[in-house]
């Protein structure tokens, strides 16, 4: 095995398209991060093959900071130790309800029980038409695609040469950050079809370039629209920046453990 970087962040987006939390440690399952996209809002109004609410209808939703209750509980399965000494290692049990219980700290400062009747009524104001949202809690994160999403800084380093202003990496919404030992950007373009080992046990298959959308031209701080950032990833790149991966091996992964690539 060659180690190609390191870890450099890990984040997670309790509710889908609401501003992401860092965490030092986090468990990655087969269906991602554990306590990832946990919590999202289906709109009426949205299309069937993507119905929820998301920041590029209302870039606003950026500004809203979840925040699990008792972090400590909401971070790994609650029989994880247990279930990893059963050999060969068993599937976790899910969370209870009350683990995963949430908060949202509003744009106002206003704290919010993610199921509140009132957040729901903010985040309809600033739509178009008729919306009707609905409060979804999932096992499974909710993801647009693929379980897990990693990019590298040295992509987001060169995007921002391209563009010639600088860039906040949280705009690409990547749950795995890395540095790579290479230092050359989109070296992660190169792994799609290998394996990459994280830490001492996890490990992830590349599956495929991750496309990207208007999300990437949002300002996480304030939701400000430049399109710029998507048009210069669409010319020099073909839209796509970091990697969309699936998890072949559970475990629990930290801010700086070596990234081996396997095959």
């Amino acid at each position: 095995m060659k180690t190609v970087g390191s870890i450099e962040s890990l984040w997670r987006y309790p509710v889908k398209s609401m501003s992401g939390e860092t965490l030092s440690e986090a468990f990655i399952g087969y269906s991602g991060f554990y306590g990832d996209r946990c919590y999202g809002f289906k709109n009426s109004a949205a299309r069937k093959g993507f119905p929820y609410l998301n920041a590029v209808v209302e870039p606003q939703m950026l500004l809203y900071q979840p925040k699990f209750r008792d972090p400590q509980r909401a971070a790994k399965p609650p029989n994880l130790i247990e279930a990893a000494a059963i050999d060969p290692g068993v599937t976790y049990a899910n969370a209870e309800p009350e683990d995963m219980a949430l908060d949202v700290v509003t744009p106002a400062g206003e704290v919010l029980a993610i199921n509140d009747p009132a957040l729901i009524e903010m985040l309809v104001a600033g739509l178009r038409g008729e919306n009707h949202l609905t409060l979804v809690r999932s096992d499974r994160a909710l993801t647009d695609c693929r379980p897990v999403s990693l990019i590298s800084l040295q992509t987001v380093k060169q995007i921002e040469g391209e563009l010639g202003k600088p860039l906040d990496k949280r705009r690409f919404r990547s749950n795995i950050y890395i540095d790579l030992t290479s230092g050359v950007g989109f070296t992660e373009d190169e792994w799609v079809g290998r394996r990459l080992r994280l830490g001492p046990k996890a490990e992830i298959a590349i599956l495929e370039r991750d496309p990207r959308c208007k999300m990437i031209s949002l300002d996480p701080n304030s939701g400000e629209h430049n399109p710029e950032v998507l048009r210069k990833v669409a010319q020099t790149h073909q839209a796509s920046a970091g990697v969309y991966c699936a998890v072949l091996v559970e475990g629990v992964v930290s801010v700086g453990d070596a990234i081996e690539l396997v095959n």
